[in-house]
């Protein structure tokens, strides 16, 4: 083997032999174990009311090699141990005697909220006679004076895992109530130990002990986190740690929440009741203290800002906006309740009335006066076009709602329209047209459901003029998907009745031959028709006779 070869491996069994230079305590060399420790014990690592620049370069010779370590106290994790306080091995002198003690720490219990415990019932306070560390370095447990670890807080986790910290009692009992109760009837005597059962995380439990090391807890809270403080506010209010659920309230409520972040802190507060005015502001950002207007009015107000919005841009996004809240499909659907129908049909109605005043308008059926008062700026075809697309908006919705039927209806019955239609220009009248094709999509799609009274009414109605406007449509689509157009306008036709089928096939045919593709091809529609008509209607005709 090469020299290279040889000094790392020597390199190696050096560090082995550094790491566990003091034997661990069995049994058979209690004395032996004690002896080195006691050679060692300036050494040990102190923690506790001691400068923060000088506890970033305490370093303790008996951890394990890259163990990891606490950017702010220097902590050293050894074995199952983390401490914000001093850092001692699990196998000194103590693990041996708790292992014959009839008070030992008993095993994880049954997995239950820590919180749900109140106060000192979620702790046991054990109390360890002066004799039972006789051999121990008085360097390592300072026996109640100040400054010394005269504490122990063993954490057991839900889940099987074990924190042990060393800490000042006189820390513990000035930060936390229950701590200081139980800590309370130790007085007088070296080393109070003092048991958390079924912690639901030990690393949170430990990070809330830290803070109470802390001067500016608030500081320390910007770098753990939204998320973190959560937690943190959790088990200092379990632990009555007023000064940590303090700090916590007012970071929380100084800064902006996430999705996550607000459903975790909702049902923290549906938990725990907080007595601090600092968590009034919180639940006020929450949830409303008093409802000032009912979702159904605060609808009717928005849909009424946004049609008669007159920056094209701002109601295009608005109108994305509330439709994503209104619809069922909404993450919110859930918590709303549904939206009132006359106060939708109430803004149509005003859409239509606009709209048949523009096409009075565009016909130069209104008299000047009244042109004169009519506003001025933007050009009647886009004035027209933002009319039809506040209407196509308000069905959409209604359609997502299933509240539409009413609509054929009132789209159906519009005589004013359908005369102004025939003496407006192609390139106004055929926005006409789009409402209309919304109507058929949703009928041949089997999204709008109505009666065939409705239906024969509406194709009555506007299945002429779509013939005429067809064209227009296919060179302004504005998002219109012409091939489901035709699809569904020859769906919609076979639901009618045989002969009314007859009559509409007819003028689709005469349009058709005139004009070609200006026209909406309806050929796959007119071969059903023709083979019920013509060839399976005459098999009725025939079963119906015997």
């Amino acid at each position: 083997m090469d020299d290279p070869t040889r000094r790392r491996q020597g390199f190696r069994r050096r560090s082995w032999c550094c790491t566990f230079n003091v034997p661990p305590s069995s049994p058979e060399n209690p004395h032996l174990s004690q002896h080195y420790r006691n050679n060692n014990s300036k050494c040990k690592t102190k923690l506790g009311p001691q400068k923060p620049d000088s506890l970033s370069r305490l370093t303790t010779p008996n951890s394990v090699p890259n163990s990891p370590q606490s950017s702010k106290s220097g902590l050293t994790l050894v074995g199952r141990i983390l401490s914000p306080g001093r850092v001692s091995p699990i196998d000194h002198t103590d693990s041996f005697e708790d292992q014959h003690s009839s008070r030992a720490i008993p095993s994880a219990a049954a997995a239950v909220d820590s919180i749900a415990r109140s106060g000192s019932q979620s702790f046991r306070a054990k109390i360890e006679s002066p004799n039972t560390h006789s051999g121990l370095d008085p360097g390592r447990i300072d026996g109640g004076k100040v400054g010394g670890y005269d504490a122990r807080l063993s954490l057991k986790g839900k889940n099987g895992g074990l924190l042990v910290l060393e800490l000042n009692s006189g820390v513990l009992a000035s930060n936390s109530e229950v701590f200081a109760g139980l800590i309370a009837g130790s007085l007088g005597r070296r080393i109070c130990r003092i048991e958390v059962p079924e912690v639901e995380n030990l690393g949170v439990f430990r990070e809330t002990i830290e803070l109470m090391f802390e001067e500016d807890i608030a500081k320390r809270l910007v770098k753990i986190g939204v998320y973190r403080a959560i937690d943190i506010l959790e088990v200092s209010a379990s632990i009555m740690f007023r000064r940590g659920f303090t700090s916590c309230l007012k970071y929380l409520e100084a800064v902006p929440w996430t999705e996550e972040e607000e459903e975790k802190l909702r049902n923290l507060f549906t938990r725990l009741k907080f007595d601090d005015a600092t968590s009034t502001d919180i639940l006020s950002r929450l949830c409303p203290q008093q409802s000032t207007d009912t979702q159904q009015n605060l609808a009717k107000h928005l849909i009424s800002s946004i049609t008669s919005c007159s920056d094209a841009n701002a109601r295009n996004e608005l109108k994305s906006l509330v439709k994503g809240l209104l619809c069922k499909s909404s993450v919110y659907e859930k918590e709303q309740p549904d939206i009132n129908k006359e106060d939708f049909f109430a803004v149509l109605q005003s859409c239509l009335n606009v709209l048949v005043n523009l096409f009075e308008e565009a016909s130069d059926a209104t008299p000047h006066e009244r042109m004169a008062e009519k506003e001025i700026g933007k050009p009647l075809i886009e004035r027209i076009s933002k009319q039809v697309d506040n209407i196509i908006w308000l069905l959409d919705i209604l359609l997502d709602r299933q509240m539409a039927e009413e609509f054929v209806d009132l789209w159906a019955h519009q005589g004013n329209l359908l005369k102004m239609h025939e003496r407006a220009s192609p390139m106004v009248r055929y926005e006409l047209s789009r409402v209309s094709s919304s109507l058929f999509i949703a009928m041949g799609t089997r999204k709008l459901h109505c009666q065939w009274e409705a239906r024969s009414g509406l194709l009555q109605a506007w299945f002429g003029p779509m013939l005429l406007d067809f064209g227009w449509l296919q060179r302004c689509r504005k998002g219109l998907d012409m091939k489901a157009l035709e699809e569904a306008m020859g769906q919609t036709l076979l639901t009618l009745p045989l002969k009314q089928q007859y009559v509409l096939f007819m003028e689709w045919f005469r349009c058709f031959s005139k004009h070609g593709t200006e026209c909406p091809n309806l050929s796959k529609a007119f071969q059903i028709w023709w083979r019920r008509y013509f060839l399976r209607g005459s098999e009725t005709y025939g079963i119906e006779s015997r």
